[in-house]
């Protein structure tokens, strides 16, 4: 009973609470989309969304809900002014409701001002699928009106494979479970990566859900995810973001003065002189025919501030057909303005930039540049940016590493570089596994492979938000940390190391803690399981000018790191920050000992 006057009384009023869960995308962390949820009165009984949709199930009032719930979320959406997708929550029994009014959601979306394009129908896993072909029907209706469909929870709910097989979502988000302690569980990325895997055969993408710690989203990165969900992002809350935001990991984009920047849309800004927003088509038509190159016009007002753009196919065709000069030359030329224009600050990044244009099913040629404030900076294009990323694409790939994708020997003494120049203390760690070699002849290069991509993994997943991982070839990996916990994170690294080795080996070399085989000069030898030795060099002060000099003292300290046995760590430790000289200082077995 008193549920059902709960219920009465929410209808009635509305009262309904929408919330939004930040969506990016990896490896920028650019804002993509936002999830709604929602939230029943906080002083009812209600409030908790399992609940509300209980109580409303057993009640028969279902689709009454799930369209409140539409209309709620939909306005403040529309309200808030945010850009990316909106993902919401439906139940498989909703959908297939025979009294589901059709048009609905439209309706909601118009008077929002929120493109159907922008829409995502997230059909969730907690509850059955009774007829896959109802469902199918359901789910092509809504595509034919504009929308995707997600399908939510993979892994936690009903039949999960069967409903992928059967509705082929656009995208897929795995659920929560996967995503915590993944980076120390391998059958959490076991299963991880073969959802990825499958949903790049299958056209789909995929959002890995409940990312809740910078260890984990570097894990899952790794993995290959690309796009993120999570409270390490951002709680729901009941206005959306509207910021691209760095992510763990990020490049040297994040460094203060770095010399090594990530290409912003500033770039492409090319300086077209505006027109006024009171202008009329007449005029700004005049211009279109005297100069032959001119493709847009920006309209600014005189605060500055961009409203938006004039096409000249769009303006000129309007005024050929009967009567257009008549019915447009005196008009104001805002009204020609193009709605698909994707407007951007000056500072968003290129790779930012780019998702948002190819997300934009209907985006104009034209990008239009601001400041922060919104104030006209230039005009760029879609051509110029897609040559952009392409040279950034080719040279990102010329200098990555083939087998793990990481920077290799160029971009890590760029990023030294950057971080000298920047006065940015950091610690640079060189990373050498032992006995790789016996471990690569005995097994074979296939095997080997897998080893310095587990190894790869196992870096990464201690990365905090401004670190660096490079791969300098074969088994040697550079990691530039950042954070006074650098050492502590070394210790965590040797551990993790330690405790995935065993999984490498088959059962009786596992047992025999190691490969029995023979040297070069034929005579018989075994060889321990792969350890892993860290050299260690803290760069706290100026004594280092360039990458050379970096370079020059870490081949020493890992020298000094080789002749450890086992999984070690090495540190520098002759110039400390207070600038007194010290020796060099081992720590071996993941035991740091202090000299």
């Amino acid at each position: 009973m008193i549920e059902r006057e709960s219920l009465d009384a929410i209808f009635a009023a509305r009262a309904l609470t929408a919330l939004f869960q930040p969506i990016l995308t990896c490896p920028s962390g650019g804002l993509w989309g936002h999830e709604a949820l929602i939230r029943g009165p906080s002083s009812g009984p209600l409030h908790s969304p399992l609940k509300l949709f209980d109580a409303a199930a057993r009640e028969g009032r279902l689709v009454e809900l799930d369209l409140l719930c539409r209309e709620v979320a939909i306005q403040a959406f529309g309200r808030a002014g945010c850009p990316g997708r909106l993902f919401l929550n439906v139940t498989p029994d909703a959908v297939v409701a025979s009294d589901h009014p059709t048009g609905e959601t439209l309706r909601f979306l118009e008077r929002a001002g929120v493109a159907p394009e922008r829409v995502v129908i997230e059909i969730t896993e907690q509850f059955p699928i009774h007829d896959y072909a109802i469902v199918r029907h359901a789910v092509d209706h809504y595509r034919s009106m504009g929308f995707a469909v997600a399908l939510d929870d993979l892994g936690a709910g009903y039949a999960g494979l069967r409903h992928w097989s059967e509705l082929r979502p656009d995208y897929v988000k795995i659920d929560r479970h996967f995503a915590s302690g993944v980076e120390s569980d391998a059958g959490k990325r076991e299963v991880v990566r073969s959802v990825l895997d499958m949903a790049r055969r299958m056209g789909t993408r995929v959002i890995v859900e409940g990312i809740e710690t910078e260890a984990e989203y570097t894990a899952l990165r790794a993995l290959g995810m690309t796009h993120s969900q999570g409270y390490l992002f951002g709680r729901p809350a009941a206005r959306p973001l509207s910021v691209d935001q760095p992510m763990p990991g990020e490049d040297v984009g994040g460094v203060p003065g770095a010399a090594v920047q990530r290409p912003t849309a500033r770039v492409l800004a090319r300086e077209v002189v505006p027109a006024a927003p009171t202008a009329s088509v007449a005029e700004v038509a005049a211009r279109f025919r005297a100069e032959a190159d001119l493709r847009c016009v920006p309209l600014v007002g005189r605060d500055g501030r961009a409203v938006g753009i004039v096409r000249r196919d769009t303006l000129l065709s309007r005024l050929a057909h009967n009567y257009g000069h008549a019915l447009f030359a005196g008009r104001a030329v805002t009204a020609f303005v193009e709605s698909s224009t994707v407007t951007v600050p000056g500072d968003l990044p290129l790779e930012a930039l780019s998702r948002r244009v190819t997300e934009a099913d209907d985006a104009d040629e034209a990008i239009l540049i601001t400041d922060a404030d919104g104030r006209y900076l230039g005009v760029g294009s879609v051509f110029d940016l897609l040559r952009r990323i392409t040279d950034l694409q080719i040279h990102s790939a010329r200098h990555a590493n083939p087998l793990t994708g990481l920077p290799g020997n160029v971009r890590i003494e760029q990023h030294i570089d950057a971080l000298l120049a920047a006065g940015t203390p950091f610690t640079v760690v060189h990373a050498d596994l032992d006995h790789f070699k016996a471990y690569n002849d005995f097994y074979g290069y296939q095997r080997g492979d897998e080893a310095i991509l587990a190894t790869a993994r196992i870096l990464q997943a201690r990365l905090h938000a401004g670190d660096f991982a490079g791969h300098v070839g074969g088994d040697d990996f550079v990691l530039l940390l950042r954070g006074s916990d650098w050492e502590y994170r070394c210790q965590a690294l040797l551990e993790d190391f330690a405790a995935h080795v065993p999984s490498l080996y088959d059962a009786r070399e596992r047992e025999c803690g190691g490969i029995d085989t023979r040297d070069r000069q034929g005579s018989p030898q075994r060889f321990p399981l792969l350890s892993i030795s860290l050299a260690a060099v803290p760069v706290l002060d100026r004594r280092f000018t360039s990458h050379y000099q970096v370079a020059t003292v870490l081949a020493e300290i890992k020298h000094c790191a080789k002749r450890e046995p086992g999984n070690s760590l090495f540190v520098d430790r002759r110039c400390r920050p207070d600038g007194e000289s010290a020796s060099v200082d081992g720590a071996v077995d993941g035991a740091a000992a202090d000299g």
